[in-house]
């Protein structure tokens, strides 16, 4: 790999190995937003508030296809044209017509068996770390399967965000640059985090993050590092 751009990429990479926050950008002709990242392997409620205090956006999970595709998770579009038969009204709820993508990464949304509302700090942590478990066990279809139904229930508080089947050479939103980030610091391939928001309610602007990141001493990365770095090493 280039060391130019191993340099920043390895810095984030062992950010989200320690369980420290790295700041993820996808582009300026996309989303335009920064996301606050951490591995699902270190959720706890002290990370999930930082995300809610400091990103102020959606606390999500971002999972690889694979790991979805054991799960039996769907992409939410699939679910509202399956239920569009009994609810005609959903055949019109699909997000085809995003102004910075082709589709939507959702799925479900997901709260653990053993949390109470699934929204405090505590039980999202809790929903992350089991999915996070659960996603990273590589178990066969049926065991998985078996398993999520055993210990999630939905709708919940936690929405999965799911990569595309080519991952970055899909698409190349949050959820790819994440799940590829996690793959490149040997981790399992599923992470969490949130858009960091500014005070006026827009997003953040991405000078602004970095000079948080810069400040507390926590990697910022833009999109283009990730796919150049997983190009390089592919």
């Amino acid at each position: 790999m280039d060391a130019t751009i191993a340099k920043p990429v390895e810095a984030a990479a062992a950010a989200l190995r320690a369980g420290e926050p790295l700041l993820l950008y996808d582009a300026p002709g996309r989303e335009g937003e920064t996301d606050i990242v951490f591995a699902a392997r270190h959720a706890t409620p002290e990370r999930v508030r930082l995300l809610r205090q400091r990103g102020g956006g959606l606390v999500f999970i971002a999972v690889a296809h694979d790991a979805a595709e054991r799960l039996g998770l769907p992409f939410m579009d699939a679910v509202l044209d399956s239920a569009a038969a009994d609810f005609p009204a959903l055949s019109a709820l699909r997000a085809h017509d995003l102004p910075y993508d082709s589709r939507s990464s959702f799925s479900l949304w997901l709260n653990a068996r053993d949390t109470y509302t699934g929204i405090t700090d505590r039980d999202r942590a809790r929903t992350v770390a089991a999915f996070g478990e659960l996603a990273a066990a590589g178990l066969e279809p049926d065991a998985a399967q078996l398993l999520l139904g055993e210990r999630f229930r939905s709708p919940g508080h936690v929405p999965v965000c799911v990569a595309h089947p080519d991952g970055l050479a899909g698409r190349q939103g949050h959820t790819e640059l994440m799940v590829a980030l996690a793959e490149m610091a040997g981790l399992p391939p599923v992470a969490f985090g949130c858009e960091m928001l500014a005070d006026d309610g827009g997003r953040l602007p991405p000078e602004a993050a970095a000079a948080w990141a810069e400040a507390g001493g926590h990697p910022f990365l833009e999109g283009h590092e990730i796919v150049a770095a997983w190009d390089t090493s592919a």
